[in-house]
């Protein structure tokens, strides 16, 4: 294999990095293809047919042209979001999509064949170091079977060898460059569905440069914090407190389980289907609230869930620098414009900070150390940035240990290192 890359296939940025015989590193830009002009992808696959001559093509998109594709006809077409979200779970092995069958390894190959297009490098002649969390996310997540499908999709998409390494892990080799004398460090990688740490002792020029001691995940990360703020503050007006009757009773909650699917935005398209349309509806008809019903059932339809998860990832990246933010988002009639302050945000995240804050501590354990035992703490993801989450490690480890940088291309970084030590 002539071409050593490291990818880092996340839930909803992709990042390519190549790794040359010298072992540099360059991050493959991508928009050589009409995709994100970046060096992130967002990962996102939009799929749709296309007739010419007699024949139908089933044609894609990915990141930002997948966006595009789907505005332009979103009724022909379907979008497909956080596919890595269900490689561990083993009641999602197929779907059904434009009038076909589709495996979760097929969506994810067709993705990743069309990265590969987008980068200009041909899959049968990469050598790919691939990234995979501690722990996957979902609930009560098969972290073999997550394995497996992951490598079962880089297989169907033509990759000619493929190793698995922890995305932690590929943090921590891209860290270990800045070293020159032995470390034991603590690597928190944050991505959008899950959160990884790991303790690792770094020995530069040794026979051994990388020794893994204990490993933690959680299947939380920056997507649990934005569907907080969806429950707090989208929720409530599109009917989440609203009651409804039958046949004259008492009046009844509304279903949970809709706003629920609300707050996780790879779980919004599976609401379009035409029996939970005619539940909203019925619903409805004897609510309390039948407009914010009726606003909840025209988001769905229309499929405007992508802009309403971009506003609210917007107002949540703007609190890591303020202390407050206003979410704005608007769709025909339906206008949100509220404010939100960072306090109240870090208490809505405080059950989640809790989680991240145990796994921290299950790592510690597992390598048999105190905080006393970690010389440096590297932070990683657009999570890190949280100032709440920056606080759990400066409370155990000090403001002196924390060292951050390439927090969006180190994991993929690490990966392509990791590839070329083994080659």
């Amino acid at each position: 294999m002539s071409i050593t890359l490291g990818i880092d296939f996340g839930t909803t940025n992709s990042v390519v990095v190549l790794a040359d015989a010298t072992g540099a590193t360059r991050t493959l830009r991508l928009g050589s293809d009409g995709v994100d002009d970046g060096d992130t992808c967002r990962t996102l696959l939009c799929l749709w047919h296309e007739h010419a001559a007699g024949h139908t093509t089933l044609r894609d998109a990915i990141g930002q042209s997948a966006i595009e594709a789907y505005l332009d006809d979103p009724a022909d077409s379907r979008l497909i979001m956080s596919m890595k979200s269900y490689l561990a779970q083993s009641s999602f092995r197929e779907t059904r999509l434009l009038g076909r069958t589709m495996t979760l390894e097929a969506l994810v190959a067709r993705f990743l064949a069309a990265l590969m297009r987008a980068v200009g490098h041909e899959p049968a002649t990469i050598s790919a170091t691939v990234g995979r969390p501690v722990r996957f996310a979902g609930d009560d997540p098969d972290d073999r079977l997550g394995e497996a499908r992951l490598r079962a999709s880089f297989a169907e998409a033509g990759f000619g060898h493929v190793e698995v390494a922890l995305e932690p892990e590929g943090a921590g080799w891209r860290f270990m460059q800045r070293l020159d004398a032995p470390a034991t460090v603590l690597v928190g990688d944050f991505g959008g569905g899950t959160s990884d740490f790991s303790v690792m002792r770094f020995d530069p020029g040794s026979d051994r440069p990388v020794v893994a001691l204990g490993h933690a995940g959680v299947g939380i990360a920056g997507d649990q914090f934005d569907s907080r703020i969806i429950d707090r503050v989208v929720s409530p007006l599109l009917g989440r407190d609203s009651t409804y009757r039958v046949m004259g009773g008492t009046p009844l909650p509304v279903p949970i389980g809709w706003y629920t699917s609300l707050s996780r935005w790879h779980l919004l398209s599976l609401m379009r289907r035409p029996q939970t349309l005619r539940e909203i509806a019925d619903v409805a008809r004897t609510g309390s609230a039948p407009q914010q019903l009726h606003q909840l059932t025209r988001l769905i339809e229309e499929q405007q869930g992508h802009a309403l998860y971009r506003a609210v990832a917007a107002a949540k990246a703007d609190l890591s620098g303020a202390d407050r933010t206003v979410l704005r988002f608007e769709h025909d009639d339906f206008r949100i414009e509220q404010e939100i302050a960072r306090r109240d945000f870090e208490a809505w995240i405080a059950p989640d900070l809790a989680r991240l804050d145990d796994a921290v501590g299950r790592a510690l354990e597992a390598a048999g150390l105190g905080p006393s035992g970690i010389d440096r703490v590297f932070l990683t993801g657009g999570t890190s940035f949280v100032p709440a989450v920056r606080r759990l490690f400066r409370q155990r480890f000090g403001e002196d240990c924390i060292a951050d940088g390439g927090e969006f291309v180190s994991v993929a970084e690490g990966l392509a290192l990791i590839g070329a030590s083994r080659r």
